[in-house]
């Protein structure tokens, strides 16, 4: 996980991510998401429409074993994050490492 932290965080600082249930649709419905994650502790419900449209476009979703308010502090904000997209990985390895666990599966 501090691999996953650490890349998030890089992704953040560095690269273009969006934060939030509703601008993450934006970017998937504009193709310009890359990779989903979203807070393993969720309520379900709430990441519906994210999980249907990430698996409609072909995306990967990538757990973050934590809850919104963790992966919000990794992200550097002051408030929950349940769900980011990936548009430009900046300096980080994210999208390597995605495929890195597709590959170990």
């Amino acid at each position: 996980m501090a691999d996953l932290a650490n890349d998030i965080r890089l992704a953040v600082d560095s690269g273009e991510t969006a934060l939030g249930i509703n601008k993450v649709i934006d970017s998937i419905k504009d193709n310009t998401a890359k990779l989903v994650i979203a807070a393993s502790v969720n309520k379900a419900d709430a990441l519906q429409d994210v999980m249907h449209l990430a698996k409609i476009s072909n995306l990967s979703v990538m757990s973050f074993e934590g809850n919104s308010l963790e992966l919000g502090a990794i992200c550097g904000k002051p408030f929950s994050v349940s769900v980011l997209s990936i548009i430009k990985p900046g300096n980080s390895n994210i999208l390597n490492q995605d495929k890195e666990t597709k590959e170990k599966k």
